[in-house]
């Protein structure tokens, strides 16, 4: 369901699993993050902003029982963070389960990441493309094991313009946040059928319209999400895909698809 609605009906536990979340400290990704504690994992909070997510960790805690949510920087505008997060990730965890690529931003005016990538392209793709390269090898281990990569309905309008990826040419800030989520969905498919038999399965995901912070950078959105806020998923709502595809029993031996 694209706007309010729809509840993932799945009973699974995760007692004795290992989840990272990016982005978790809010919208979306705090849902998500709750609804995995909840369920017995033991979940990492993966975001740039410590504070908002240790505020976010203490209050899932709260609410779980589940004392095992911790958080952990990570930039992903900046590869040297991620390569941190996941040097120091490999040393202190020795199983990865679910991988959930939920952190993003959307519509930000032209700007770059600390490496010179155009941010949309290099926070929503490229960052989540390397720390899913880093922390491969844990999943593949830890098997069976899923990653999930929240996507976006607007890659439909998304092109991958290989002439001009740091869009220096030219820029527009939604067509910029297509091309990343068009990237997000590619990225999947060709990682499914690279890691076929291997017994990890990745799958994208668009989590309907959801009322959240992703529009602050854009005041006509802001006045639309206003208007259309009776329409619009809370987070709780917007979170139940990423958690269908994280604990879903029918779907251990799907991979590449996206729901």
């Amino acid at each position: 369901n694209y706007i309010a609605g729809g509840v993932c009906k799945s009973t699974a536990k995760l007692n004795g699993k290992v989840v990272v979340i990016t982005g978790a400290n809010t919208g979306i990704g705090k849902e998500t993050a709750k609804d995995l504690a909840q369920r017995g994992a033991r979940v990492i909070i993966a975001c740039r902003d410590m504070t908002k997510g240790e505020a976010a960790a203490s209050e899932i805690r709260t609410q779980t029982g589940n004392q095992q949510v911790i958080v952990k920087k990570l930039d992903l505008s900046d590869t040297k963070s991620i390569r941190a997060f996941a040097e120091n990730f490999l040393k202190e965890e020795e199983e990865l389960h679910i991988l959930i690529n939920n952190a993003g931003v959307m519509m930000c005016p032209y700007s770059k990441t600390a490496d010179g990538f155009e941010m949309h392209f290099g926070v929503n793709h490229l960052g989540h493309f390397l720390l899913t390269f880093l922390l491969l090898e844990s999943l593949k281990k830890s098997a069976p094991a899923r990653i999930v990569n929240v996507s976006s309905l607007a890659h439909h309008g998304g092109r991958i313009r290989f002439h001009d990826l740091q869009g220096e040419k030219c820029y527009n800030r939604s067509l910029a946040y297509c091309h990343s989520k068009l990237a997000n969905i590619l990225f999947t498919r060709e990682l499914a059928r690279r890691l076929q038999g291997t017994g990890v399965i990745v799958n994208a995901l668009h989590p309907g319209t959801v009322h959240s912070e992703l529009v602050r950078h854009s005041f006509i959105m802001i006045l639309l999400w206003k208007t259309m806020s009776f329409f619009l998923k809370t987070s709780r709502e917007g979170a139940q895909t990423s958690v269908f595809c994280a604990v879903a029993e029918e779907l251990e031996s799907v991979s590449g698809k996206y729901f």
